[in-house]
């Protein structure tokens, strides 16, 4: 076959236009830290790198899924714990109110007290958490109990319909975000703090048997903080295994698309010494002029 001064012409460039794009992709490589920069270099990598990426998206939104759980959580907790303190108080205002020895006076300055309880007990049963009232399940845009002599509460509070507010935390498990509405803030309670007052500012008989309701109120309060608490440890734990899952995600997606940074650069260093011999080469073998060839 007869070579000729153009076909190596062609071919040193067709050589060196390669060598270019090979020391362009190990370039691109070293600025972008991975080993593909469009899905045609490397489609299998480009694949699982797709999945990796969807499973970590999944998790950073599980994730944000958990801190509003811990968000209604925590603050339920709280709000409970302050009702709690609160309907203390009021118990011992009970005990001090029926001494026999207090004076109709004394007893109606006792139930200017557990008004106060009773208007704070209202304004924490109406807690709002990102403009939402966590204290009356599924109806959060509606206000739980109105303030009122004695406070009206909501009629739905008892429905099941309403009762849990769930939100998902990992692919088909869901946790409720909030207490059972019927065994917190609910009519009961409010009945035996408006009829502690009354009988109080009327100096009437009957606090024995508010007493024992209040107490009934006060170990339902308990139950529901108890229960509570469970599903706060459960959700620690689902917390634990999305960091792991989280971890897991990252270091796969790492080990398929991230490069080895020191055999890129041992790559790159490779590839232009062969192509600055190459240039050299080229420039022996291709002579610009007759001349050249007759010396």
């Amino acid at each position: 076959m007869r070579v000729t001064q153009s076909m190596l012409s062609a071919n040193s460039l067709r050589n060196l236009n390669n060598s270019y794009l090979k020391m362009a992709k190990y370039q691109d490589q070293m600025s972008t830290g991975t080993k593909i920069t469009k899905p045609s270099d490397d489609p299998v990598v480009a694949m699982k790198g797709m999945f990796y990426r969807s499973n970590l998206t999944e998790v950073e939104q599980y994730k944000r899924n958990l801190s509003e759980l811990y968000l209604w959580m925590e603050n339920s907790e709280a709000g409970i714990e302050h009702a709690n303190n609160g309907l203390q108080r009021v118990r011992e205002l009970v005990v001090q109110g029926s001494n026999g020895a207090l004076s109709p006076d004394d007893k109606k300055s006792i139930a200017r007290e557990v008004e106060q309880i009773k208007n704070d007990l209202v304004q924490v049963a109406n807690t709002q958490v990102a403009g939402r009232y966590i204290y009356h399940g599924t109806d959060t845009a509606n206000a739980p109990v109105a303030e009122g002599n004695p406070p009206i509460v909501a009629a739905n509070l008892t429905d099941p319909a309403i009762g849990q507010y769930k939100v998902e935390v990992s692919r088909g498990v869901s946790l409720q975000a909030n207490v059972n509405p019927a065994n917190v803030f609910n009519k009961e309670l409010f009945d035996v703090v408006q009829g502690i007052q009354t009988s109080l500012e009327n100096d009437a008989a009957g606090l024995d048997d508010l007493f024992g309701r209040l107490d009934k109120v006060m170990n339902n309060l308990t139950a529901e903080r108890s229960e509570l608490g469970a599903r706060f440890n459960r959700l620690e734990m689902v917390d634990n295994r999305l960091a792991q899952q989280e971890v897991m995600a990252t270091r796969i997606l790492s080990d398929t698309e991230d490069i080895d940074f020191e055999r890129v650069v041992t790559d790159f260093k490779t590839q232009e010494s062969v192509h600055r011999a190459a240039l050299s080469t080229s420039a022996q073998i291709i002579k610009p002029t007759l001349m050249d060839f007759l010396r």
